[in-house]
């Protein structure tokens, strides 16, 4: 990546196992796609719910040459957000799976017409 991965954390306390799961999911990303230019994650906790758990909401924008790619996994489309290790990977399973399509995309012929 051209610049460093962005980190933010809303309502949770920083977490160096969270950071290092972060960093080794971006890191496969880029392993997959070399030319990402940015990437930004944010993970916070909206309630704080102490019957039910906290539910976590993970949002990534991933940068690629023309295009941004955005994941936002919401707590109350996905209840098993009460992990958020899970989520994490989740959103990142979710974003590679468009990055996927992005390059498919790129690397598709173009019909010639004569």
């Amino acid at each position: 990546m051209k610049q460093p991965i962005q980190l933010t954390f809303r309502n949770i306390p920083e977490s160096a196992a969270l950071k290092k799961l972060i960093l080794d999911e971006a890191e496969d990303l880029e392993h997959f796609y070399d030319r990402i230019t940015h990437c930004r994650v944010v993970i916070e906790s909206p309630h704080q719910k102490h019957q039910s758990g906290n539910l976590y909401h993970v949002s990534i924008h991933l940068t690629v040459p023309g295009k941004t790619l955005v994941v936002t996994r919401n707590p109350d489309e996905h209840f098993s957000h009460k992990d958020c290790y899970l989520a994490i990977r989740e959103a990142f399973h979710e974003i590679r799976r468009q990055l996927q399509d992005f390059i498919r995309i790129q690397r598709a012929p173009v019909k010639m017409i004569y």
